[in-house]
């Protein structure tokens, strides 16, 4: 099945990068693949609820990959896909735009 989707671009980006943790999850990932605890830590407020509903939801949109190792205890990667690390820019002008902003609002 087909997926709806806006027929704006822009809302299409923000669909996918529509909240704080999908945002912060993607610059984690963006370093490489990690752990579900690893990304936890990094992201320091969040509960397990949330960040497993929006690794599922990224995953559903094709922007991660999760690779779950049989072993005990069991091991559970993420890795970023191209269409995942194709939003690199986007966080990269992120970075630029709240860095100029921050030292904006310091100097007033």
């Amino acid at each position: 099945m087909k997926k709806e989707l806006p027929a704006c671009p822009v809302e299409t980006t923000l669909m996918l990068i529509s909240n704080r943790w999908n945002v912060l999850i993607l610059r984690d990932l963006m370093e490489g693949t990690k752990r579900f605890g690893e990304l936890k830590k990094s992201l320091g407020n969040i509960s397990q609820k949330v960040l497993t509903a929006n690794l599922r939801a990224m995953e559903e949109n094709g922007l991660l990959i999760r690779t779950v190792y049989a072993q005990v205890p069991p091991k559970v990667e993420y890795t970023l896909t191209d269409t995942g690390y194709s939003l690199k820019p986007i966080l990269d002008a992120m970075v630029q735009w709240g860095t100029q902003y921050k030292l904006q609002v310091q100097n007033k």
